[in-house]
């Protein structure tokens, strides 16, 4: 396997990526109990390599695309790709609920350029497919912002090959954030078509938060390798 994933002439990233999802307050609400430190977590993993980083307006929900955004700043000649999701609201720590109102998704498409500083999103990916509206009006919005040149690419997130082949009637499809790792493996269908078609393959939860790193196998690897067994990081797969 290659060491870094193509998605256009441009846009090449490392596929060992930086997820910010844990850098905000406590059940991934409200702002991070140090700031300072989080917005270096972020610059020491680009300055480590990371050059592809996701993010989502949910987590905080902002705070975490305001610390990349600092980062950023800090770091103006890195390249990084930036990766973010909408289409769920936050009503406190560790509720999620989803909303694809494409006028939703539009305001979050905004804010998400506002508070990480850009003119514009690499990659744009939908957070959740909200059954109350269809792939259609959902992936139809995003788009209409990918051909306002607001959104780079769109990239999908918890969803099976059935709604994933139903999206790329809609749009091109580069990307699918979906739960795997090395104990659940349910969709394993999506992460072979993704493969199959040249989609990168994003697993959130690699490790469990830490789960999969509390017995002694993971922990004697990682200091074979003088590492951590339980880095906050995404993989990407084809």
């Amino acid at each position: 396997m290659q060491k870094t994933f193509k998605f256009d002439e441009q846009l090449t990233v490392n596929r060992l990526g930086y997820g910010t999802m844990q850098l905000p307050g406590k059940g991934v609400w409200g702002p991070s109990t140090d700031v300072d430190n989080a917005v270096k977590v972020i610059t020491t993993a680009i300055d480590a390599g990371v050059n592809f980083i996701d993010t989502a307006d949910a987590y905080g929900p902002l705070f975490a695309n305001q610390y990349l955004g600092s980062a950023l700043k800090q770091r103006p000649d890195s390249h990084v790709m930036v990766a973010t999701k909408v289409g769920f609201t936050r009503q406190g720590p560790n509720i999620w609920t989803e909303l694809g109102n494409p006028a939703y998704l539009r305001q979050q498409v905004e804010l998400n350029l506002f508070t990480l500083g850009l003119d514009h999103l690499d990659l744009l990916q939908l957070h959740r497919i909200d059954s109350n509206y269809t792939i259609q009006e959902q992936v139809g919005e995003l788009a209409k912002m990918q051909k306002e040149g607001k959104i780079k690419h769109i990239g999908l997130s918890q969803v099976s090959v059935d709604q994933l082949k139903e999206a790329q009637k809609v749009a091109p499809i580069v990307s699918v954030q979906n739960r795997y790792n090395l104990i659940d493996r349910a969709d394993e269908d999506v992460l072979n078509y993704a493969d199959a078609n040249h989609i990168a393959f994003i697993p959130w939860f690699p490790l469990a938060t830490g789960q999969l790193t509390e017995g002694d196998t993971l922990t004697t690897i990682a200091q074979k390798y003088n590492a951590s067994p339980a880095p906050k990081l995404h993989w990407l797969g084809c």
